[in-house]
């Protein structure tokens, strides 16, 4: 579900920290150094980064693509390996048979299955392309907003370290205490008191 979608699922975050002058040559600086690098035919498993919103599978930012009058916009791609276990234990069991009939011995040892078995998940994540996740953001860099289109845990955690790193900013994730806290002016009396507040049941 992203920023055309019909339907929507989105994280509101507060952006804050200074974003270096010339503000939209920093956001590109940012968005170019930590663009989604390809691992198809490459050991990591995982990587994760930023990519155009109108073409996610050919990450480029150069130019003012990325921006649309205040607002700049792009995406979060999570690409991931996963090697189903069963062909993981299927290549495994033939590596085994064929040491044991090289060597002509009837086991091998515990540090030699998992250094088959190690070889065997480098030597498949090599083959198997990785599975990509795009997630959508819309972020207002004057006002000091973000919007991001998911409420996925794992990939809010990674666009919390990502963005932190990129832009040198911190999101802070908006619910109803982060927005009490942030937009009531509290003294610290009352911050106090909003801290040791808790949910109210209206079920039994």
């Amino acid at each position: 579900m992203g920023l055309l979608s019909s339907s929507l699922a989105i994280t509101r975050y507060r952006v804050e920290g200074e974003i270096s002058s010339p503000l939209m040559d920093s956001v590109r600086d940012g968005l170019q150094k930590y663009s989604i690098q390809d691992i198809d035919n490459d050991a990591p498993d995982k990587a994760v980064g930023w990519t155009a919103w109108e073409s996610p599978f050919s990450p480029a930012f150069e130019g003012d693509s990325f921006i649309v009058g205040p607002y700049v916009v792009f995406s979060l791609r999570i690409d991931k390996k996963t090697i189903p276990p069963k062909i993981i234990k299927k290549e495994q069991a033939k590596e085994m048979a064929r040491r044991l009939a090289d060597t002509d011995r009837t086991h091998l040892s515990r540090n030699e299955k998992r250094e088959i078995r190690e070889n065997i998940i480098q030597a498949l994540s090599l083959r198997i392309p990785a599975t990509p996740n795009v997630y959508e953001l819309l972020w207002h860099p004057t006002d000091g907003w973000l919007w991001f289109f998911s409420t996925q845990k794992a990939a809010n955690e990674e666009l919390e370290t990502l963005f932190s790193k990129s832009f040198k900013a911190t999101l802070i994730r908006l619910f109803p205490y982060t927005i009490a806290d942030l937009a009531s002016g509290l003294t610290p009396d009352g911050r106090d008191r909003l801290g040791g507040l808790s949910p109210t049941r209206f079920t039994e």
